[in-house]
């Protein structure tokens, strides 16, 4: 299931990336309007004075100035990652370079400078939803992926059982499913975790009778 959009900002936190805050009195005005506290934070040798780090994904939104030369310490290899928070490219020049930055920060909307008031609503809510939107993708991947690998641990399984059980393939099969919905594991878990469990089991030494016992039996 998609996630819910966003449509309320009251008790949101922005942070305003930008050199020229004249561009961006509206936004600050339009953002107070919705509920949202803005912050302007210091730029130093061209970087902002920002603890990326700490901020919330379900509470901050970051506006960054496409004009400044990487002024926030993020990677900008476009699709590597989702960003920490939404980010919203705030737009001057309108060369492809800039652009460019601003897409690889992962932005997912964009307001013109200077700032218009009427715009701030829309870019907000595009920005942020796409961003809820992504990050739900992403998550949605990231499991496909682990299942698909998780897919040899079961076939292996499979055959453990098979071997183990003497039972065929649809018996094992429905064993392991069984006991991974006991455990209330998935299946591909359940499945590493009982080869790992197996095969730790088979590496036991066999027990050896002490060579005077062992003397009496023959």
């Amino acid at each position: 299931m998609a996630p819910r959009l966003l449509q309320n900002f009251n008790g949101g936190r922005a942070y305003i990336v930008t050199s020229n805050l004249t561009a961006v009195e509206a936004l600050q005005t339009t953002l107070g309007k919705l509920g949202v506290t803005s912050i302007c934070p210091p730029l130093t040798d061209g970087r902002a004075e920002l603890d990326i780090g700490a901020m919330q994904a379900e509470r901050d939104i970051l506006f960054i100035d496409g004009d400044l030369d990487n002024p926030v310490a993020l990677d900008t290899d476009a699709g590597s990652r989702q960003p920490p928070v939404p980010i919203i490219g705030l737009v001057g020049v309108e060369a492809p370079s800039r652009l460019k930055q601003l897409v690889n920060l992962g932005a997912t909307a964009f307001l013109r400078k200077p700032v218009q008031g009427a715009a701030v609503y829309t870019a907000l809510f595009l920005g942020i939803n796409q961003f809820l939107l992504r990050g739900d993708l992403r998550s949605r991947l990231d499991d496909m992926d682990r299942r698909r690998r998780g897919r040899r641990a079961v076939v292996k399984a499979i055959i453990a059982r098979m071997h183990d059980a003497g039972v065929d393939d649809d018996e094992a099969y429905e064993w392991l499913r069984r006991e991974s919905m006991r455990s209330r594991q998935v299946l591909e878990d359940f499945c590493e975790a009982f080869m790992k469990a197996r095969a730790e089991a088979l590496d036991k030494p066999t027990r050896r009778l002490p060579e005077s016992r062992s003397a009496e039996t023959r």
